[in-house]
């Protein structure tokens, strides 16, 4: 048996309702659990971007990714290792301020990770990184060994590649000349 690893999958689509049922629909039935989605919109107009990460074989992903182009409002996807995108994710810790304040080694802990603080009251404060996963996960356990953490959130993985344009591109060429043909 194949040894699995963990793959980014880049979709572009129209931005329809529905879409990420259907492609959520694939993982399922493939029974492959997504490790990470994060979903927004693209920088192109009406086009959404679906960044999702899952463990699985080299052999399933090809499979997954032609199951999800196949979807009539996919404009394209792709699949990526780690070597071949830069990636990183947001997270947002919300520690107790009276104890992150009373511990010098929090404000120590925060600037070795290159944190930042981004808000302050009275009774929490909240610190913000970017950054690789492991790292994230790290400052984590370290503040939350403070016993200072009251709530963690993470934004799931978010990549860039710049191999992914190119049926975008033609695709919205396309998309233009039949706006023009049913204006006329």
């Amino acid at each position: 048996m194949e040894n699995k690893k963990l793959y980014t999958i880049i979709v572009h689509s129209e931005n329809i309702a529905g879409i990420l049922n259907q492609i959520t629909a694939v993982f399922t039935r493939r029974q492959i659990n997504i490790e990470s989605l994060n979903v927004s919109a693209s920088s192109i107009k009406g086009v959404h971007k679906y960044t999702i990460t899952c463990w699985t074989t080299p052999d399933s992903i090809e499979k997954v990714v032609r199951q999800i182009e196949k979807k009539m409002d996919v404009i394209q996807a792709h699949y990526f290792t780690d070597d071949e995108i830069f990636q990183q994710e947001v997270a947002m810790y919300k520690v107790s301020t009276p104890e992150f304040q009373g511990n010098p080694e929090a404000s120590k802990v925060v600037r070795r990770y290159s944190a930042h603080i981004v808000e302050v009251n009275p009774t929490f404060s909240i610190v913000e990184l970017t950054g690789m996963s492991d790292d994230i996960t790290s400052l984590y356990q370290e503040l939350r060994g403070l016993k200072c953490v009251l709530q963690f959130v993470r934004s799931g993985r978010i990549a860039v590649s710049t191999s992914c344009f190119e049926r975008v591109n033609e695709y919205l060429a396309h998309r233009e000349e039949r706006y023009l043909q049913e204006k006329k």
